[in-house]
């Protein structure tokens, strides 16, 4: 017993040291990004915006929607494990480095984009995960309201969050497809859960600017 609660402290230990060099304020610098990131600046026309239904009925909207055209597309198509952007989260002072896939490689590294969804900024719903012991320890701190900004190689995407769901771990309404650009963002829950939580904190956000 004794031997077992030292592999587990050193175990948890490690995970928390390096939850917190990943979650760490301004942990991805913008100078960090340039080199592995090809960078384009043009602006982006917005069209308006459809209204926004679900299986339950209207769901209630932003002001500020935009949705970005189907045809914009990345540089390069990304393989999993590379790094495609950076997440900020300006409630936390957060900035955490977007690695394209879910697989526990990828988690290890940053926040998760599911390689089944559309990348950020792009029409539809864009999927990013965590894990809640690392780089989303507090994201339950952040709620309706507030912003998140993805930074990629093809602009900057600013997102509101526009719902707050609890969802079992099974729920696969978290990736169905969206009428517009969405940013759906997704941590295990309950936050001080010992063990494999049985449940799913998702932010559910539009998009609101591009550039």
């Amino acid at each position: 017993m004794i031997g077992f609660g030292l592999w587990f402290s050193g175990t948890q230990a490690a995970t928390f040291a390096k939850g917190y060099l990943l979650y760490k304020a301004d942990s991805v610098a913008a100078e960090d990004f340039a080199p592995k990131l090809q960078t384009t600046n043009a602006e982006v026309s917005l069209p308006d915006a459809a209204p926004n239904e679900s299986p339950q009925g209207p769901i209630e909207e932003t002001k500020e929607v935009a949705q970005l055209p189907k045809d914009i597309q990345y540089p390069t198509d990304p393989q999993i494990g590379d790094l495609i952007g950076e997440l900020i989260i300006p409630k936390l002072g957060a900035s955490l480095p977007i690695i394209h896939g879910t697989d526990e490689d990828e988690l290890e590294k940053g926040v998760g984009h599911y390689a089944g969804s559309v990348l950020p900024g792009q029409s539809d719903n864009s999927v990013l995960s965590g894990h809640r012991d690392t780089v989303f320890r507090e994201l339950g701190k952040v709620g309706k309201g507030d912003e998140f900004i993805v930074n990629t190689a093809d602009g900057t995407f600013t997102y509101r969050v526009r719902q707050v769901r609890i969802v079992d771990e099974d729920d696969r309404t978290v990736i169905v497809p969206k009428p517009r650009a969405t940013l759906t963002v997704s941590t295990c829950y309950p936050f001080d859960f010992v063990g494999y939580a049985p449940e799913r904190y998702i932010l559910v956000a539009d998009l609101i600017s591009s550039s």
